[in-house]
């Protein structure tokens, strides 16, 4: 590409100035710049902005890179940078990446530079773009998709973190050919963030979210149902409340907390699993803690999800299934609207060696209005 302004919906791509030393120093000092950008300098310094301005940038030019700064069409201040790096000429591929200043987040900067920097590359003869994010940047994943972007897989431990600890990096890939605006998504986000029924609210789980997940997964009868039956380590369940979203933003799986709507507490946990996409089918699966167990509850939390994945989603059949025996969790079903359908042999492992028999139990739309919960 051949250095040059480039304008975007209310951001401008130029290169970098001195005059921009001080706004690169403070941004890339952030926490987050810093987080997920471990290879930054640390700490940063008008030293090392000067560097970049210098010679760090002009590099990425010299090298078939391009390296913009993103600054407000408006007053010209700086409000982050966006650039191409790694070229493969020969496969007319090149890889994007960009950071924000944190006065500049919350206005769509990232995803304005990302989309007209894309547009440059494909004129200038790109064919393909990657996007590459560890799972815990849910932002930047969003911007991805706002920008065009669609996922595509995970490279393994591919991402060092500042702690030396290695992470997995998702790829994102956006084509010349792709159709305008955001990338299709087969599960939407909730409808103003949250669905409920004035007795309970599902919301998406998050970080926020770890200390109850943690008591939840280590109760010994919900232990006595996961596989392996281990109790998960704190850490682990941390993690996965950072990354959870992701598998959402992927098409994999809506993560949901249950929780009481009179105190805001959490109650519980469920899920929609995009099993089969091809087929419209979904499968859905809940726990609740202690206590909020036999208040109804989880046939509350199930319905208003199976709701939302027949208007939403557009699903035309959604299953479950228990292990066998299991009554309550065999009457949240019933009580939902799920008709009982059958025995899987062997569905589950057991820590004796042995497999286990689950009941399974299928939702059409048409069910709801029969079920005993019906509004």
């Amino acid at each position: 590409m051949t250095p040059e302004t480039i304008d975007g919906p209310g951001i401008r791509l130029r290169l970098s100035r001195l005059e921009d030393i001080p706004d690169t120093a403070a941004a890339c000092s952030d926490p987050l710049v810093q987080h997920f950008l471990p290879a930054l300098p640390s700490p940063y310094t008008e030293a090392d902005a000067r560097w970049w301005i210098t010679e760090g940038a002009p590099a990425a030019w010299a090298g078939g890179g391009a390296a913009y700064a993103i600054t407000d069409r408006e007053t010209d201040r700086l409000l982050g940078t966006v650039g191409l790096n790694d070229p493969a000429p020969s496969r007319q591929e090149a890889a994007i990446g960009y950071w924000v200043a944190p006065w500049a987040r919350g206005r769509g900067v990232a995803t304005a530079a990302t989309r007209t920097l894309a547009e440059r590359a494909f004129a200038s003869g790109i064919r393909r773009l990657e996007l590459l994010t560890v799972p815990e940047n849910i932002a930047s994943q969003r911007v991805a998709l706002a920008a065009g972007f669609r996922p595509e897989g995970v490279r393994r431990l591919a991402s060092r973190g500042r702690d030396g600890e290695w992470a997995d990096l998702l790829t994102w890939a956006r084509l010349a050919d792709d159709p305008p605006g955001p990338a299709p998504r087969l599960l939407p986000d909730l409808p103003d963030g949250r669905l409920t029924d004035g007795v309970v609210e599902l919301r998406p789980r998050g970080p926020q979210h770890a200390e109850a997940m943690y008591h939840l997964h280590t109760q010994p009868e919900t232990v006595a149902v996961m596989v392996p039956s281990e109790p998960p380590r704190r850490a682990d369940i941390e993690r996965n409340c950072r990354e959870v979203q992701s598998r959402w933003l992927r098409d994999q799986v809506a993560n949901l907390v249950i929780i009481d709507a009179s105190s805001g507490v959490t109650a519980g946990i469920c899920q929609l699993v995009l099993d089969n996409p091809q087929f419209q089918q979904g499968m859905v699966g809940y726990g609740l803690l202690p206590a909020w167990r036999g208040l109804g509850y989880a046939s509350r939390a199930v319905r208003l999800l199976a709701e939302w994945g027949f208007t939403e989603v557009r699903l035309g059949r959604i299953w479950a299934d228990t292990h066998a025996g299991n009554i309550a969790s065999e009457r949240v079903l019933e009580r939902a609207g799920f008709r009982r359908e059958g025995r899987v042999r062997g569905r589950f492992p057991a820590g004796d060696g042995l497999r286990r028999d689950s009941t399974l139990f299928g939702l059409l739309p048409g069910d709801l209005t029969e079920a005993p919960g019906a509004r």
